[in-house]
């Protein structure tokens, strides 16, 4: 069958739905004649046109079942790897054979996409040793940046940091977590930082001003200059620093951030344009009303990148022994958790590390049940604005696809290193590469903002429910 082409074998299929209606028409007729000279005509007519209507209503859902597994869905799974190749940068084959009832569809698809291919490596060849030269610049631009001994913050008109070199995290994690995109005021008190503000911008030159921390407890010289735009860059005295000689020390920037917020609505913000918290749980079990959570990892994505460094891995005591069973999938153990932060501090310091920002998670109900669960001891609301992965999946590549996250990982070409699976920082770095690579995607799909994004994946409610 699969040797005659895609239009004889679809003429032949309607041929055979042809026949099928008629043998059914003639077969109710025969069973109504019957009827008929046993009881009455009128019993015999009536009984051949329900005999008849549902012998055709089964024919018709036998041949859509047929259309939609052998056609539908290989077209909606061709599609998805498809774009997955053209816009997610996925170098997966093709799947042919899930497609051979299409004809030559499948195996032109992947010649074209694997000419493609080659030509997309010719050419990165040929820009390579100048890409190669760059990047070595940049490094040995970043390394001496890092080695001054002053803590360096570029921040933009709103106030929000738009560079930070390792010395300048080390200060700002007095406070909280370094976070690019992020306001001053999540480090700085914000009155202190208002009046120095508006200082800098009265004199239009380099001003010292002493700032407060957020925390109340530790003061901080800064001098502050500005940059063009109303921007300003801002470095802090080198007493405030500790960091050891072997840490890492890395420059953290994006220089397109130096524009600030939009001012849309976050409905019609482009999902280029927002900031997203990556995260995972790993738990004693999966009962969100009474077990608890052991462990929390974190990535954030600006700009659509992963920002490196940027990251929370946090062990949680559970207040209860870890369950034998669970240790044995994400080897979190009791003594790894005694003395680490409980729920409360743990959850706190993630609230602050996703604030302003838009929280991505695979199957988010789950994990945002344990969180919800023991908001009121964090003190904190959980209103941030959520996306699911699961439900970026089903837009993408069809609700009849498995959308387990090693399936989005085989789909776009994330590989999960063996000892970070599931680990809770594991699977959230390996959700933001998913994500990364889904939101050129969801564009190319004409999915432009956060809005039209929600609108699609609550027709795929049925999967997963919508937190939003």
């Amino acid at each position: 069958m699969s040797k005659l082409s895609l239009r004889l074998r679809i003429f032949l299929f309607f041929c055979l739905l042809a026949l099928g209606g008629t043998v059914l028409t003639l077969g109710a007729l025969y069973a109504g004649h019957s009827r008929a000279l046993a009881s009455t005509p009128a019993n015999g007519f009536v009984f051949a046109g329900i005999l008849a209507s549902f012998g055709l209503v089964a024919l018709t859902t036998g041949v859509w079942l047929l259309f939609d597994e052998n056609v539908a869905k290989p077209i909606e799974r061709l599609s998805g790897q498809l774009r997955a190749r053209a816009h997610a940068g996925a170098g997966l084959q093709v799947d042919t054979d899930a497609a051979r009832y299409l004809g030559d569809l499948a195996p032109a698809a992947s010649a074209i996409t694997a000419a493609l291919s080659d030509s997309a490596v010719s050419t990165a060849e040929r820009i390579a040793v100048e890409t190669e030269r760059l990047a070595a610049e940049k490094a040995r631009l970043t390394a001496l940046l890092t080695e001054i001994p002053v803590a360096t913050l570029l921040v933009n008109a709103d106030d929000q940091i738009v560079l930070y070199d390792g010395q300048a995290a080390e200060v700002l994690a007095q406070q909280a977590v370094p976070r690019l995109n992020a306001p001053l005021a999540d480090y700085f008190d914000p009155a202190s930082l208002r009046a120095a503000r508006s200082a800098l911008m009265k004199c239009g030159k380099e001003i010292s001003r002493t700032l407060k921390g957020l925390d109340g407890q530790q003061t901080y010289d800064a001098r502050m200059k500005p940059t063009e735009g109303g921007g300003y860059m801002m470095i802090i005295d080198a007493a405030h620093i500790e960091i050891s000689p072997e840490a890492a020390r890395p420059l953290v920037y994006d220089f397109d951030l130096m524009q600030g917020r939009s001012g849309a609505k976050l409905d019609e913000t482009p999902l280029s344009a927002l900031t997203f918290t990556v995260f995972d749980t790993e738990t004693t079990g999966l009962l969100p009303h009474k077990d608890e959570i052991v462990q929390i990892g974190a990535v954030r994505v600006v700009n659509g990148r992963i920002v490196e460094g940027e990251k929370i891995d946090q062990l949680v005591d559970p207040g209860r022994p870890i369950p034998p069973a669970s240790t044995k999938v994400h080897k979190v153990t009791d003594a790894m958790v005694a003395g680490q932060p409980n729920i409360a501090r743990a959850g706190r310091l993630f609230h602050g590390f996703a604030r302003d920002s838009v929280i991505v998670a695979h199957n988010a109900p789950f994990d945002m049940a344990f969180l919800q669960r023991h908001k009121g001891r964090m003190g904190v609301v959980w209103d941030h604005p959520i996306l699911d992965t699961v439900l970026l999946s089903a837009v993408l590549f069809g609700a009849s696809e498995t959308h387990t996250l090693d399936a989005l990982c085989e789909r776009l070409g994330v590989t999960i290193p063996e000892p970070l699976r599931h680990t809770a920082l594991g699977d959230a770095r390996a959700t933001a590469e998913v994500l990364v690579r889904m939101l050129p995607m969801l564009k190319a799909r004409g999915l432009d903002t956060f809005g039209e994004v929600i609108r699609e994946t609550r027709r795929h409610g049925r999967l997963l429910e919508d937190l939003n």
